[in-house]
């Protein structure tokens, strides 16, 4: 069995066709969706190109979650543009 990673752009209603999409696949054990960090992890015995095509043909943009992912969402939840200050002065 394999877990299979993607970053997955989507609003709420995406969820829904995300997971119709995926439970139409042989192989597919379980679905987990994190809508906050935009990611997804698919645990089963279906191969991940095929995964990653079936997102895709429903519509959403995807690809497979990194580790530049994972840097990138942790400065969006850690620090929001314009709100930098370093001694008391503002650079944005």
């Amino acid at each position: 069995m394999e877990s299979v990673e993607l970053k997955v752009e989507m609003v709420g209603i995406h969820e829904k066709r995300l997971r119709k999409c995926l439970s139409k696949l042989k192989g597919i054990e379980r679905v987990e969706v994190d809508a906050n960090s935009q990611k997804v992890v698919v645990t089963g015995y279906a191969h991940r190109n095929k995964i990653l095509k079936a997102v895709r043909r429903a519509g959403l943009k995807a690809d497979f979650w990194s580790a530049q992912n994972e840097l990138l969402n942790a400065y969006a939840c850690s620090a929001s543009y314009g709100s930098l200050r370093f001694n008391n002065h503002s650079f944005f």
